[in-house]
């Protein structure tokens, strides 16, 4: 097929020799299947802010700092170069959420390189050599539906336990390989220490998939792993070890409002003299 412009410049430098078919178009990037050498792979290529359609972009870039304080003032004043670097900044947090998970034991597609908005990584695929089907369009077992949702639990815990959601975790953003399900799409993935809807999106990801695989195993509907995952990160006991149930009890005790309140405010303020800190430091 014809080369798109957008891979153009990553042909001309030998990285992709062919651009074999156009995979799908989606809300914020286009993919293709390529071939680089002797290995076939897919080339996302993000589409610009003023083609995305993703909603709510903003809730979900809420806590992602720059390294740079000129660019991160910059992206706050809405300038043309802040525009530029924010738009850096989102196609950045796949880049570097695939990299962190793949360290950490999640099953995502491997990443190899990000050149001018486009990301080249592996192409999942299925026992025939296929692309891999995405979780929707599979027919599962209840057995089946049991030991892929206990896998997605796992990968749920170890992307918090390095700090990080999802997001927009549902049957659309899960392939199935002949191993297992692979968790795809994540520019949106949020900081779990700097969101402020960090654990409501971390429930609404953990409720899609009990209610997707619920569909096949009724049991998993009436399971409590969103809750019980969140309150083990909240009180530090989200370690590898761990063993979840699926069961959580809601806590009668009345919350102790002013001390929360005060954590808060200290926190805020070590985080403004540090910032203060870093300017200065950059002043100089």
């Amino acid at each position: 097929m014809k080369i798109p412009n957008r891979i153009q410049p990553l042909v001309d430098d030998g990285l992709v020799d062919e651009v074999i078919s156009r995979l799908m178009s989606g809300k914020e990037a286009d993919v293709y299947v390529v071939r680089c050498g002797s290995e076939i792979r897919c080339a996302k290529v993000y589409k610009e802010a003023a083609k995305r359609s993703f909603k709510k972009a903003v809730q979900y870039q809420e806590g992602r700092k720059v390294r740079n304080t000129r660019r991160q003032r910059a992206i706050e004043k809405g300038s043309k170069f802040g525009r530029q670097q924010q738009e850096d900044t989102w196609q950045n947090a796949e880049v570097d959420a695939l990299y962190r998970l793949d360290r950490a034991g999640v099953r995502v597609p491997k990443p190899f390189i990000c050149i001018n908005g486009v990301l080249l990584m592996e192409l999942v695929t299925d026992q025939a050599g296929n692309v891999a089907p995405r979780l929707s369009e599979v027919d599962i077992s209840p057995e089946q539906a049991l030991i892929d949702h206990a896998k997605v639990m796992h990968y749920v815990t170890r992307m918090l336990q390095i700090g990080l959601i999802h997001g927009d975790l549902s049957e659309f953003n899960v392939l199935v390989d002949e191993e297992g399900p692979v968790i795809i799409d994540l520019p949106q993935a949020v900081d779990a220490a700097a969101n402020n809807s960090a654990q409501m999106m971390l429930e609404r990801d953990v409720n899609n998939m009990r209610d997707y695989y619920g569909q096949f195993a009724p049991q998993l509907k009436t399971t409590g792993y969103a809750k019980e995952i969140w309150d083990l990160y909240v009180n530090g006991d989200l370690t590898d070890d761990v063993v979840l149930t699926g069961e959580f009890a809601e806590s009668n005790k009345a919350a102790d409002v002013d001390s929360v309140l005060l954590e808060i405010e200290d926190a805020y303020y070590e985080e403004q003299q540090r910032l203060l800190r870093l300017q200065d430091a950059e002043e100089d």
